[in-house]
């Protein structure tokens, strides 16, 4: 049977600033999920949050980009940001951008990460979710999971995925995608996923075809044409009998690698492994947080989760991300810690060095 695993997220509000989604949003939330379900639109879901951003776990048998589907998710933030705005929670709405839904969610402002999927006997699958940073976060772990094999042990002893995985990218300036097989095109799939301002990777196939993993790419700078947060993005991958296990994947967040986001969307923290209890970024904003949520699929319908960060051997993970993070908020508002021009052109500086435009003169040779 096919079974679609759609995975929504905005940023609707939260307490204080940009901490942590407020409990009544959440409820309001679940109340919303749980009513669909009686109705049939889907057949199970979870309600849940990474700091500031709700997200809301679906699965149905509707497809991708089903109306009704992305009208629920619309429908629902558009709840519970009105509580926010009368509660005057931090941010209320910030993440939706226009007024009235248009049969789709993508490019109004909520991040989307879903996929169709046949089942298989067993259908483990791993929800990852951001806060703090860009689309461009799942970079380098996807590269680690989908073709590092000393990452993903079973790239070299698993027959089932010796033969590699097919990458898509997204141009995110200038809409455009590519696909690139590996291991043969490693080093040309390198040379774009390190440009993280520019490429991210969308989704990687088996050479098969069937899909394996999938991201948000949203930006919301672009949509709205100012900044007006951060994206922070979500991912849905596929794990064991014909994919990486489920410690291969999680392997690949063990280094909390340097990312955009943290603080105003300006500078780059590393991104540490939390449960969801400790997703709740307050050190300048941050350092960024991501986590992950294990579940089987059965039937359609989804069974867990399992908060798979909230395990003690990604401590010395989070160590080394404090530590990351006490280095580089010693740089202040200096790159490397600050983004760089072409980065910081969709956030609040420029505004700033407008109004010293005019002062600037030549240099007498």
């Amino acid at each position: 049977m096919k079974t679609t695993i759609s995975v929504i997220k905005a940023d609707v509000g939260s307490i204080p600033g940009h901490v942590k989604v407020p409990e009544e949003l959440l409820e309001i939330a679940e109340k919303s999920l749980k009513v669909a379900t009686q109705k049939g639109i889907i057949k199970s879901y979870h309600v849940t949050n990474c700091g500031d951003d709700l997200e809301l776990i679906m699965s149905h048998d509707k497809g991708e980009d089903n109306p009704k589907i992305h009208e629920l998710a619309w429908e629902t933030f558009k709840k519970a940001a009105a509580l926010a705005k009368k509660r005057k929670y931090y941010g209320a709405g910030q993440d939706l951008l226009v007024e009235a839904f248009s049969g789709n969610v993508r490019g109004m402002g909520p991040g989307v990460a879903e996929f169709e999927i046949e089942e298989r006997p067993s259908e483990p699958i791993i929800v990852l979710m951001c806060d703090k940073t860009s689309p461009s976060a799942f970079n380098l772990p996807f590269y680690k999971i989908f073709a590092d094999p000393f990452n993903t042990a079973g790239l070299v002893i698993d027959s089932k995925i010796h033969g590699g995985f097919r990458f898509e990218v997204h141009d995110i300036k200038e809409g455009k995608r590519i696909f690139l097989n590996c291991p043969e095109e490693i080093y040309d799939l390198l040379a774009l996923i390190g440009l993280s301002s520019r490429y991210a990777i969308k989704r990687v196939f088996r050479r098969d075809g069937v899909v394996a993993a999938v991201a948000s790419t949203e930006r919301l700078s672009f949509i709205a044409g100012k900044y007006v947060g951060k994206d922070d993005p979500v991912a849905i991958t596929r794990a064991q009998s014909g994919f990486p296990a489920v410690g291969e994947i999680l392997e690949a967040f063990a280094f909390p690698q340097l990312v955009p986001g943290w603080m105003r969307g300006s500078h780059r923290g590393p991104l540490m492994p939390v449960s969801r209890e400790e997703a709740r970024p307050t050190r300048f904003d941050g350092p960024p947080r991501i986590m992950a949520y294990g579940f089987q699929v059965c039937e359609g319908e989804l069974i867990g989760p399992v908060d798979l960060f909230g395990d003690p051997s990604f401590d010395l993970a989070r160590q080394q991300a404090i530590e990351v993070s006490e280095y580089i908020r010693r740089h202040g508002p200096f790159e490397p810690h600050l983004l760089s021009p072409e980065e910081l052109e969709y956030t609040t500086l420029p505004e700033v060095i407008k109004k010293l435009k005019d002062r600037f003169e030549p240099i007498k040779k």
